[in-house]
């Protein structure tokens, strides 16, 4: 199967993540609902829009959905492998994927063992013979640091992988496999996947940013709306019975949180868009982001997201925002 990155016609702008030689558009797609909150038949009217609309970049995880009663990991995978046999689009769409997690039956971390054989389960899933980017999910202390990457290193050689990444880990952990890529002459990671958005800026703005940025590595934020929270669709204590989720935007009904929101509604109301659009906006906005991730359950939310694409927010937005949120 080829191996590059088709242009589509869309104004979205492609965005180098790290110095990988991949090309993104400014908003990823999270996976996480496929074969979740959406059945199959949705999400593949959800991944044609979203290549209709230029963005071509999904994340997902093979231990996505094994939260859900009845799933075992890799509904997701599943999902995009059966999508991209119907369309025969793979080469249209950048597919990344990530290992390390708890897949039961001891089936976890970042040993060489176990990423050699999870690698195998995603590719059948994905129904390719190749992943455009492959991310440890989280840091395994367990595991010496030369011993994934030179799994990682042999997944490359192989033609299987084409560019890694790390999610969830702390500065000192990247910088330290950093230095282990550089010293024993191994593929480094390429991109960043940390929680991030404007109420949770500090773990990643301290220490990890800097870092990013020092490197040139790319950066794929998640929860982009602080899970739902940035929407507005959580404003008091009554609101947040509204939803599954509601509880966990309760942490952020300070006066902090409120002061956010205000900010939103006020961008939100000067530019005609969302409170959603203008926190995303923020993000694709910050020099260090390459694309937040986020996702949707329907056509109609996923045009928000696109609107989100494409909204550029002036200086004085921006610094509003910070302001607000700092």
């Amino acid at each position: 199967m080829g191996k590059k990155n088709i242009m589509t016609t869309s104004t979205l702008p492609r965005r180098p993540l790290g110095r990988s030689g991949l090309y993104i558009p400014p908003l990823v797609f999270g996976g996480n609902v496929f074969a979740w909150t959406v059945d199959e038949a949705t999400s593949f009217r959800l991944l044609d829009a979203l290549l209709d609309a230029g963005l071509n970049a999904i994340d997902t995880a093979d231990v996505y959905s094994r939260w859900v009663p009845g799933h075992t990991g890799g509904e997701s995978e599943t999902v995009i492998g059966n999508w991209l046999t119907s369309r025969g689009s793979r080469d249209r769409l950048i597919v990344a994927t990530k290992v390390g997690m708890d897949m039961g039956n001891g089936n976890a971390g970042l040993s060489k063992s176990w990423i050699m054989r999870a690698v195998e389960d995603s590719l059948r899933r994905l129904k390719s013979d190749y992943i455009d980017l492959y991310q440890a999910h989280q840091d395994d202390q367990s595991t010496p640091l030369e011993e994934t990457l030179e799994a990682f290193a042999t997944l490359i050689q192989q033609g299987k992988v084409r560019a890694i990444g790390a999610s969830n880990y702390a500065a000192p952990r990247l910088k330290e496999a950093l230095d282990v890529s550089k010293r024993s002459s191994l593929p480094r990671y390429e991109s960043l996947q940390p929680h991030y958005n404007l109420v949770e800026r500090k773990i990643f703005e301290d220490e990890l940013e800097p870092l990013c940025l020092a490197e040139e590595l790319g950066v794929i934020s998640y929860y982009a709306l602080a899970g739902g929270f940035l929407t507005g669709k959580y404003r008091s204590e009554a609101d947040l019975a509204k939803s599954p989720r509601g509880q966990g935007a309760a942490k952020y009904l300070d006066d902090r949180g409120k002061r956010i929101l205000a900010a939103l509604d006020d961008a939100a109301q000067g530019l005609a868009v969302t409170p959603a659009q203008v926190a995303i906006a923020w993000l694709i906005a910050r020099p260090s982001v390459t694309a937040p991730i986020a996702s949707a359950t329907s056509v109609e939310q996923l045009h928000d997201l696109v609107n989100a694409a494409r909204l550029q927010l002036d200086a004085e937005t921006v610094a509003a925002l910070d302001r607000a949120s700092t």
